[in-house]
């Protein structure tokens, strides 16, 4: 069967997956955290991607980001990641071969409709897997910015969070409220679902202006 093709046009959010091969731990201590977060940084500027929420797991990788030029920045950004990575973590732990599990998963968000409970769904995943007992008790994702203001040059705001406030202080309080709320069981499967086989993550009036915008069919 034929791959689904991969968008990310410009100017869309797309939420990104990259996990471990066979799920296996990908991040084993501190310092492997830190390099990730250098090179996603480095090549997220690089190729002109705004990096809106993130979370690294031990063994897999979330990214909500938008591309502002064209539709090979996501994977140009995310091939020089992986590549410099996986050359690190196998020299470090003395292994040889593949590292990621295959392509990463990603899909085109509807900002209106989802940008912020992609958002939650990435920055709540240390929760889900009985890590933290709440986004602020875990140290890598992008929940100490969006909601704490802790300063970081990894990040881009996305309009739809800059009108959650008039000043950095109320949007992060307009932030972390959300977070009040569970999100719902419907939410948490579409979302995987989406992204697990590449469709967009949205309504029917943003799915044709996606496509629209691509010149192509959904």
């Amino acid at each position: 069967m034929a791959r689904r093709r991969r968008i990310s046009p410009a100017g869309f959010p797309v939420h990104v997956i990259q996990r471990g091969n066979n799920r296996s731990n990908c991040f084993l201590s501190e310092t492997d955290f830190i390099a990730y977060v250098k090179w996603l940084n480095a090549y997220a500027k690089k190729f002109n991607i705004h990096i809106h929420a993130w979370v690294l797991m031990t063994n897999h990788v979330h990214l909500l980001c938008t591309p502002q030029e064209d539709n090979r920045g996501v994977s140009a950004m995310m091939q020089s990641i992986g590549r410099m990575y996986v050359r690190r973590f196998n020299a470090k732990y003395e292994r040889t071969g593949t590292l990621w599990e295959g392509r990463f998963r990603s899909c085109v968000v509807d900002s209106e409709k989802y940008l912020m409970t992609v958002s939650r769904y990435i920055e709540l995943n240390p929760v889900r897997a009985g890590l933290a007992k709440h986004p602020a008790n875990y140290k890598w994702s992008s929940y100490h910015r969006n909601a704490r203001g802790v300063h970081t040059s990894l990040c881009t705001e996305h309009p739809i969070y800059t009108s959650l406030g008039t000043d950095p202080e109320a949007r992060q309080k307009s932030y972390s409220a959300l977070f009040h709320d569970e999100l719902s069981n419907k939410d948490i499967e579409r979302i995987r679902t989406y992204s697990q086989i590449g469709k967009a993550l949205g309504s029917e009036q943003f799915k044709t202006r996606l496509y629209e915008a691509l010149g192509s069919e959904s």
